[in-house]
């Protein structure tokens, strides 16, 4: 049975556009797979705490299996998220670009999951840190909208394109390397432009879910 893991980072609801993308996805999936299994985390309505003291400390404790209660619950909630991600196939992300990044309540996400010891793992080499992904066989799929054009591979705007480019690199840290992206871009241009993109998106969607 195929498994969906959906994390909506958009502070929107049905006004956003990468959430309604994701969900058209979602829809034409499950029509092809209704056995399949589908989990929502919200994040972008519903954030998840940023990292602080008391996660870094308890994250980074020298002996995991020993670790004092009151770090255990400090790491409950990372421990559930990380659950999730090792429970499904296929992680499908919607999100904005918010500022040329992607919006806080997902970058607290990411954080929660790239855990030592859990989704990657660190060794010394004559001293060098070396770090190996401990995440295999999984996919994504990133459906992301962004205010003007040109933010994609070869645009003219692409160097300030530090969303889904660095969501790439945060999941491939963990070893999710197979990450389709499908973009939506001109919110802010014209509506007919905008519009036009949303339909290409939509169609790209379509085929990615008669694929997964």
């Amino acid at each position: 049975m195929s498994r969906i893991l959906v994390v909506h980072g958009s502070p929107r609801g049905d006004r956003s556009t990468s959430r309604r993308l994701a969900e058209g996805f979602l829809g034409a999936w499950q029509g092809r797979h209704p056995e399949g299994q589908v989990t929502r985390r919200e994040v972008g309505r519903v954030p998840v705490p940023a990292v602080n003291e008391a996660f870094v400390a308890a994250a980074f404790y020298p002996q995991p299996e020993a670790r004092p209660l009151v770090m255990q619950a400090d790491l409950a909630l990372s421990d559930q998220l990380v659950g999730e991600l090792f429970a499904h196939d296929l992680l499908l992300i919607s999100t904005p670009m918010y500022n040329f990044s992607v919006p806080s309540g997902l970058k607290a996400w990411v954080d929660q999951i790239v855990r030592l010891g859990l989704t990657f793992e660190h060794t010394l080499d004559n001293g060098v840190a070396q770090y190996t992904p401990l995440l295999q066989g999984k996919k994504a799929l990133i459906v992301t909208s962004r205010g003007g054009f040109g933010f994609g591979p070869g645009g003219e705007l692409a160097a300030l394109n530090h969303a889904d480019p660095w969501l790439r690199t945060a999941l491939g840290f963990i070893g999710i390397n197979d990450v389709s992206v499908v973009a939506a871009e001109g919110e802010e241009s014209a509506e007919r432009s905008f519009a036009v993109s949303v339909a290409e998106a939509e169609q790209r969607l379509l085929e990615l879910a008669r694929e997964f």
